[in-house]
């Protein structure tokens, strides 16, 4: 029998998602991470563990009043708070310090922005960016005809990832888009970067969330549902330029961070309750379905279209709308991270029944990155 070494006993998002203009990307870390210390009884004085990515964590840290003994700053892409969990579970677990709080805010919308994003990188303004992809929509384009061409995959089975996860967003009533949408509707709305429409691509929002993470035997000490991490999760990365990616339809990142994640959880795949796969584009479900394992190379978007993904499905995923109705705001794992948690303590608007554990697996960049962390009910299996 394992025990949980580790429990998140705080999570929360920014009061307001979608349009905040009112505050700065520095505003919503501290927003979001004064909900997560509020939720679980904690003030700054308590945090002595800080980390963050996308934004100068030593800010953040000054602009809270916290005296760490351990931050980390990783700024991977989307899936940096992700990567972020494991890195905290570490720490945690050596000895480092006793209780972290990552954050997340990004004014993606309003654009009142502190920094400058991570992307492009070096490599990609030498290399790629003179031949014309400048921004995700053209630079993903690459590997999804491939792998239309290799695999099959239709552009109506891009779609039904849209129509599957607008299912999932109508039960959310903070999610940005909620009105039901068609194969068609996705079809017939505007091109942006063949293969991908409009209502294929992520939302642009302004929001951040926040986790706060202990020991499990403190989880107790708190009047919050702890949520507790099975292993210590995967990550993995392949580098930025997408021209140099080992195989286009598939990703090496996804395919070492998902293997490790599930080995050192000692779960399989019919284990899983749940699951998050960060969506900035409607393929990326799809490559995440057939990297972790869950389905066969090839078989992603036949398994999405044939319904198994949506509400009452076999396989839950992306339960809030995912990136492209929840909301996206640049950087999203944090917000694949709170909708686990929510399912993990039975509060989601989009609840499964009896849910005890969940996968949540982001991408960062251009599948530069990947990262995949084990959430649990249980502290012990």
């Amino acid at each position: 029998m394992s025990r949980a070494s580790i429990a998140i006993v705080g999570a929360a998002e920014t009061t307001r998602m979608g349009k905040v203009p009112e505050l700065s990307q520095t505003g919503l870390h501290a927003d979001a991470a004064l909900n997560a210390m509020a939720e679980c009884g904690l003030t700054p004085a308590d945090i002595d563990g800080v980390a963050t990515g996308g934004h100068d964590v030593a800010e953040i840290i000054q602009y809270l009043g916290i005296t760490p003994t351990w931050y980390d700053g990783t700024s991977v892409g989307g899936c940096s708070f992700i990567t972020l969990v494991r890195h905290a579970a570490a720490a945690i677990e050596t000895g480092l310090c006793k209780t972290v709080l990552i954050t997340h805010g990004e004014s993606g919308r309003s654009n009142n922005r502190n920094h400058r994003p991570i992307f492009p990188s070096m490599q990609q303004q030498e290399f790629e960016s003179i031949y014309g992809p400048l921004f995700p929509p053209s630079r993903f384009t690459l590997p999804v005809m491939r792998k239309m061409k290799d695999d099959g995959l239709t552009e109506e089975q891009l779609a039904m990832v849209a129509v599957a996860q607008r299912e999932w967003a109508s039960h959310h009533p903070r999610a940005s888009m909620r009105d039901p949408i068609t194969v068609d509707d996705v079809l017939n709305s505007k091109m942006i970067a063949y293969p991908f429409r409009l209502l294929m691509c992520c939302l642009v929002s302004d929001g951040g969330g926040a986790l706060i993470l202990t020991s499990a035997e403190r989880a107790k000490d708190f009047p919050t549902k702890p949520v507790y991490l099975r292993g210590m999760g995967g990550e993995s990365a392949e580098g930025p330029m997408i021209s140099q990616m080992e195989s286009f339809s598939s990703s090496k990142a996804f395919r070492v961070s998902g293997k490790m994640a599930f080995e050192n959880a000692g779960i399989s795949h019919s284990d899983v309750d749940h699951l998050m796969i960060y969506d900035a584009f409607a393929h990326l479900p799809i490559y995440g379905l057939e990297d972790l394992g869950f389905v066969a190379p090839g078989e992603g978007g036949a398994f999405i279209a044939e319904g198994n993904t949506r509400p009452g499905g076999k396989l839950p995923l992306n339960t809030n709308g995912g990136g492209l109705s929840y909301m996206h705001s640049g950087m999203y794992g944090m917000y694949a991270l709170q909708e686990s948690m929510r399912q993990m303590r039975g509060v989601s608007p989009a609840q499964i029944d009896d849910a005890k554990l969940s996968v949540v697996h982001g991408v960062g960049g251009m599948f530069s990155a990947a990262a995949t962390v084990v959430l649990t009910t249980e502290d012990q299996w």
